[in-house]
């Protein structure tokens, strides 16, 4: 009897460690986005990476589990978290993108889902910035901070990105960018 109150606590512990974390972004699919959109009207940020990527890790491990990052993100933002490589369809604005290429059984990269290639993505990590009505603002590719991030998360998240006409006007925004988040 005691053994068995013993393993019940080893496999119930996780579970309840898990249940009690309420600290991470709200990540969701872009189905459950462009849904949600219809209710509150937020700007999308799809994290679009590849289980085999470094930096895609490194974002996850030290910039979305940012307090700062977590709590900006999840106020302002539809979060949806994709696999370029994924074998699962994605349905987006009346169509249906997959990834032909996938093989099961295949270790590393493993094709590209079509959604990825439809978003302009290239590498990965990249960030897909959508408005309300899911348009595509952009892209943005490469490992970011909080702090880096959090330049993008507040220039899409204002409205200030439709004033940027030019490389010049971009730098200019960077340069006068005085960053809140915690490193």
């Amino acid at each position: 009897m005691l053994k068995r109150i013993a393993l019940l606590l080893i496999f119930a512990l996780p579970i309840v460690a898990f249940a009690q974390d309420k600290g991470g972004i709200n990540w969701m699919t872009i189905e459950e986005a462009v849904e949600a959109q219809k209710e509150n009207p937020k700007k999308i940020m799809i994290d679009v990476y590849t289980s085999w990527c470094g930096p895609c890790k490194m974002m996850d491990r030290n910039t979305f589990s940012n307090p700062d990052v977590i709590e900006y993100v999840n106020e302002n933002f539809y979060a949806v978290k994709f696999n370029a490589e994924s074998p699962d369809d994605v349905q987006f604005k009346g169509e249906t993108y997959s990834n032909p290429n996938y093989e099961p059984n295949k270790r590393g990269r493993n094709g590209v889902n079509q959604f990825s290639r439809a978003l302009g993505v290239r590498a990965y990590p990249t960030l897909v910035y959508m408005d309300e009505d899911a348009v595509l603002i952009t892209a943005v590719s490469g490992y970011r901070t909080p702090q880096q991030l959090e330049l993008y998360l507040k220039l899409f998240n204002s409205d200030k990105y439709k004033e940027i006409k030019s490389e010049e006007d971009l730098k200019t925004y960077q340069e006068g960018f005085t960053p809140e988040f915690e490193q």
